[in-house]
């Protein structure tokens, strides 16, 4: 008999970023199993579940949201209290947290659970975040991290913040990566690239830039980078400008404000809007890929990047070493000096980019979709040994 596994789904219903990508990841790739357990999806508010058509085997799942009258009006509080009684009338054998917390209640629920932490940013960099937000998150995860039978790491970074700050135990947590959507590896047909080109204006060559335009992503690097190219002498027809790929914020309008004020506010552009079918196009048409953040839990884009056969650029501190692999250029997140360097080499030196694509295309192997279920599955296994010797016990 298939083992039944309950998602918490809320995350995989109604986020198109980064936790519903890894959500909607799972998901896909646990159902493409030979001997796919049964899954079981708990979803707040189903009316509210733009996304959930992105996993192709959607129809062969078991959706379940908030029943009877108390619990439709109260959907948040179903989400962390009430749902234990589903879970438990469902027969679930494993309940998985995607989103680094687990319902309060979980211990009530009559099964195992893992939760998957993401990262622990908010207790590493607090600067970041409001002092409430700081406050529930710690809390909620600290939590779960106790209640859980197994902890999934999603890189080994994020694992040794988890013994740092938690206390996790280390045989407790299992590193277990993410892949990407195989939309970045698929082949595109030439007519498709030129449409997104032309729609986006696009120019031949450009250093690729995508994620959310916020102070912890420092952009403001690669700007400074540009500066100092350009204070050197290099032309504006010279240089590759950059397009950075998100929604508009305040940080935005300070890198543009700074590069304006250098006279070369065209260095820069910024995208916002851009569809998830157009964004393989963009990796495909970039030059190269710069992802300069001081700090991930472990950092897709720059595995959506060597993927593509895009060579990247990161910076070092956190983990985006295991996401880009070896090959690719890494410079301390405030060092323009060497930033300014590897963008120069990533778009200049013809035998460092023909390594770099081809060792990151080998690198990125590693994360095929059936080797992460697998390990998934393996953790699941680990989580119901853990009851069956606490029966014998």
């Amino acid at each position: 008999m298939a083992m039944r596994i309950g998602f918490d789904a809320k995350r995989a219903a109604q986020n198109r970023t980064g936790l519903g990508n890894y959500s909607r990841f799972v998901l896909r790739t646990l159902q493409r199993l030979g001997d796919a357990p049964e899954l079981h999806l708990y979803v707040p508010n189903p009316r509210r579940a733009p996304y959930l058509d992105e996993v192709p085997a959607l129809a062969s799942m078991h959706l379940h949201s908030p029943g009877g009258a108390l619990w439709p009006r109260l959907r948040s509080l179903w989400r962390v209290w009430g749902v234990w009684r589903d879970i438990r009338r469902d027969g679930i054998d494993l309940y998985h947290g995607l989103s680094n917390e687990l319902p309060l209640s979980i211990r009530r629920a009559g099964c195992r659970s893992v939760v998957t932490v993401h990262d622990l940013i908010f207790l590493h960099c607090p600067e970041y975040y409001h002092p409430i937000d700081r406050m529930i998150y710690n809390y909620k995860m600290r939590r779960a991290c106790r209640a859980a039978d197994r902890v999934v790491a999603v890189s080994e970074f994020t694992k040794r913040e988890l013994m740092a700050y938690y206390g996790v135990a280390e045989q407790k947590i299992d590193v277990v990566y993410q892949g990407c959507n195989p939309a970045f590896a698929a082949p595109i047909a030439p007519e498709t690239l030129d449409d997104v080109r032309r729609r986006h204006s696009l120019p031949p060559r450009f250093v690729l830039y995508v994620g959310s335009i916020e102070r912890r992503k420092n952009l403001m690097l690669v700007a400074r980078a540009m500066v100092l190219m350009a204070r050197r002498g290099r032309k504006a027809e010279e240089m590759v400008p950059v397009v950075a790929v998100g929604k508009h914020t305040p940080y935005e309008d300070e890198i543009r404000a700074y590069l304006d004020g250098e006279g070369i506010g065209p260095a820069m552009r910024f995208v916002h809007g851009v569809t998830f079918a157009d964004l393989p196009s963009f990796y495909r048409l970039a030059t190269a890929f710069v992802y300069p953040s001081r700090i991930e839990g472990f950092g897709i884009p720059m595995l959506e990047a060597v993927t593509s056969g895009v060579p990247a650029i990161g910076c070092t501190g956190s983990c985006l070493e295991e996401a880009g692999g070896p090959d690719s250029l890494y410079v301390d997140p405030d060092d323009d000096e060497a930033m300014a360097r590897a963008i120069d080499a990533a778009c200049t030196d013809e035998p460092l980019r023909r390594r770099m694509i081809a060792e990151g295309r080998a690198w990125a192997a590693r994360f095929s979709n059936q080797r992460l279920a697998q390990d998934l599955m393996e953790v699941y296994r680990k989580a119901m040994r853990n009851e069956e010797l606490r029966m014998k016990n």
